[in-house]
């Protein structure tokens, strides 16, 4: 796709249109991994984002009370494996959670015990039985006794649909369970691939045992569609939980066994369009409310990988899998057990320590599909700390108060949308604010080919208003590559020049280059190993750009070799593993330092780019327990001399709270936020004129939030 400028909306009925156009937009097939689309339908041709501040506002944050988790799902167990713990987490804070299973998760309805003979097989048994075992995981989520009882009732939906709905509280903490149950293999061999895809495609409801729901309901795509805008529109969440819309091209061969992945893609068949089916209903449902209620509605949203957990090195330390192993257990469950469900009391093979033994290992990692910290924090000439993030699909600003207020106040819509949560922030040479952004061009199903693209917003002077956004396109003309296309990450180098950064389809780096005027270069394929997403760009001491990023066997490095030199693949790193994306800050020799935890580990090490003498000893931050990236700053050190440095490191403790510590050493201990600080996603750590230190955040309540910590002396 080519650099253009794309038309804005001006007014509130062209904005309405832009998001019409994209929810009735058609996109994506099934020829191989879900999306790739085989009819000549041909593409959808792209929304317009919209002028920035010409969206409606938003719906204000009222309070813990108003706050929801909403996950949507393509099989019982989904959510446990890939959206835990933060699900856990948040559910554990006091959120309420609803959480929708699109599928009956029958399969081919045998309930397998090892070591058993294999039984009849019993559709709706099987799927009556994975209910039973996703109750009683999550009642003891919510601390109360896994076989607790739940209040079962019947939903009515659009279309005539309707679902069984089960809901159990324990004080504040409540959890609902929807379940829609679609015969993930319907009358006539159809499967929600086709539902996705296939126009008139049509799919029944199985009817699990035991159920209150008299009658099966028939799905058409738009049916989905608005069944899921209803269920948001009806319970009005603050964060939507999905499963990963664009997953990885996978090659299967006798190293890379297919298992249970779709055919050419790491992923199921139906977690990819019931992915999209749910960013399909977020843009109906974003469009509808404003329509209807003349504001948006406010909301964060967090996509997660599937079975990419499986292809990558394993993220999650012994304690944080012990806890998600622990739920996974009671939802497998045992015949032996009196769980008083005469279907069955959980996915027997799913039940014990087969999990934590299976070397599929989805278990032992969670992955976000679009990492990366977000909001994107910076200041203005007040000395305000200004954050910009995604809110309700859509770029926001949000300004704080007044300089050190620690409160922001209400958000400007940017526009742009529909985006993913990725979003990178930078300053170009003369002080103005410029976004990259990865945008849902086209959604869709029904036979189109989907779209996605890296968007640029930039301010017309420092401080002041925004242009209107321009496209900057993929690295691939396909299409269906361009949907791998990974998060944007800019910097700014010295000479004036922003270097833009993308992970591509292929697992590599590509890279445009923005000139002085200016004017973007073109895509440029800059190559490397299979890289993870979740990329880090970091200036040196000279002044030189560097990108490094995690890789299946070590970190994979590129760099200018001089300053005003083009960005190439540097020699291997050798350094350790890497389970997460590595933080960078400056050293004080002007190399740079990279801080991240191996795989499964629970503390992270530093290890100095370049170093290879020393590639497989780096230190260890031994007091810094924790899980997921580690952010880190060079700032002055508390009570030290005025030219006297230290190291700050941000990341999540074994809780999922955030945490950040001055030092790497021994004496080095980690401070805690308030608890009622609960990142959604990653948190990011600005530091404010080298001495002070921000973290910005994103609540459940989609609401930001800023923690300015004080240090102590001992680092």
């Amino acid at each position: 796709m080519n650099s253009r400028w794309i038309p804005s909306g001006t007014t509130r009925r062209q904005t309405l249109a832009a998001l019409a156009a994209l929810t009735a937009a058609t996109a994506v097939g099934t020829a191989g991994c879900v999306g790739q689309s085989g009819s000549s339908a041909g593409p959808a041709a792209p929304a317009r984002p919209t002028k920035p501040g010409a969206a409606e506002p938003f719906t204000s944050a009222s309070g813990d009370k108003d706050t929801l988790l909403l996950q949507i799902l393509a099989h019982p167990d989904d959510d446990l494996y890939f959206m835990n713990p933060d699900a856990e987490h948040v559910l554990r804070s006091g959120v309420p959670v609803v959480s929708v299973y699109v599928t009956a998760g029958e399969a081919r309805g045998i309930n397998y015990v090892a070591g058993r003979p294999v039984p009849a097989p019993d559709k709706a048994d099987y799927s009556a039985a994975r209910h039973q075992g996703l109750r009683q995981a999550y009642a003891q989520m919510l601390g109360l006794n896994q076989f607790a009882d739940w209040k079962r009732s019947v939903l009515r939906l659009p279309g005539g649909a309707t679902a069984e709905t089960n809901v159990l509280a324990n004080g504040a903490r409540s959890v609902r369970l929807i379940f829609l149950n679609i015969a993930m293999l319907s009358e006539g061999g159809v499967r929600i691939p086709a539902l996705w895809d296939t126009p008139g495609a049509v799919m029944r409801t199985l009817q699990a045992t035991g159920s209150p729901v008299a009658h099966p309901s028939s799905y058409v795509h738009q049916t989905l569609v608005d069944v899921l805008a209803e269920i948001m529109h009806r319970y009005r969440p603050t964060l939507i939980h999905t499963l990963d819309p664009d997953p990885d091209f996978q090659v299967h061969d006798a190293l890379h066994p297919r298992d249970n992945d779709q055919p050419g893609c790491s992923d199921h068949r139906d977690h990819t369009p019931v992915a999209l089916f749910t960013w399909k209903a977020i843009t109906q449902w974003v469009a509808d409310s404003t329509r209807r209620d003349k504001q948006a509605p406010r909301f964060a949203t967090t996509a997660f990988r599937g079975y990419y957990n499986q292809r990558w090195p394993h993220n999650l330390p012994p304690a944080v899998l012990a806890d998600k192993a622990r739920l996974i257990k009671s939802y497998g469950g045992s015949p032996t057990w009196k769980c008083g469900n005469n279907a069955g009391c959980g996915d027997y093979s799913q039940g014990g320590q087969r999990p934590l033994k299976n070397r599929k290992g989805w278990i032992r990692s969670t992955h976000y599909r679009y990492p990366g910290a977000l909001p994107a924090p910076t200041t203005d000439r007040e000395g305000r700390l200004v954050a910009y993030g995604v809110l309700s699909t859509q770029a926001v600003r949000w300004r704080e108060t007044s300089a050190g207020s620690g409160r922001f106040g209400a958000p400007q819509g940017l526009g742009g949308g529909p985006l993913a949560p990725a979003l990178s922030a930078v300053r170009d040479a003369e002080g103005r604010q410029l976004l990259l952004a990865l945008r849902f061009a086209a959604l869709g199903g029904q036979g189109s080919t989907g779209l996605r693209e890296i968007v640029a917003l930039e301010q017309r002077s420092p401080d002041g208003p925004f242009r209107t956004w321009t496209s900057l396109g993929t690295p691939d003309s396909d299409p269906e590559r361009g949907r791998r296309t990974g998060c944007p990450v800019a910097v700014a180098a010295p000479d004036g020049r922003i270097h833009l950064f993308v992970r591509t389809s292929d697992k590599g780096l590509a890279t445009r280059v923005r000139d002085t005027a200016g004017r973007w270069g073109p895509w440029q394929r800059l190559g490397g190993g299979e890289i993870q997403d979740g990329l880090t760009a970091a200036l040196d001491g000279e002044g030189r750009v560097h990108v490094v990023a995690a890789g299946r066997d070590t970190v994979h490095h590129w760099g200018q070799q001089r300053v005003d030199g083009p960005v190439t693949l540097l020699p291997p790193t050798g350094l350790p593993r890497p389970g997460d994306q590595p933080g960078a800050a400056v050293a004080p020799d002007g190399s740079l330092s990279l801080v991240y935890r191996t795989p499964a580990a629970t503390v992270p090490g530093v290890h100095k780019l370049g170093d290879m003498a020393g590639a497989g000893a780096g230190l260890t931050v031994r007091h810094f327990e924790g899980y997921g990236p580690v952010a880190v700053h060079t700032v002055a050190k508390p009570g030290g001399g005025r030219k006297a440095r230290t190291t700050v490191l941000l990341g999540r403790d074994l809780d999922g709270k955030v945490q950040i510590q001055y030092g790497t050493g021994s004496r080095g201990r980690p401070l805690r936020a308030p608890g009622r600080l609960i990142p959604v996603g990653t948190p990011a750590l600005l530091t404010e004129g080298r001495k002070e230190v921000a973290v910005v955040g994103i609540a459940p309540d989609a609401a930001p939030w800023i923690w300015r910590p004080r240090p102590t002396s001992r680092a």
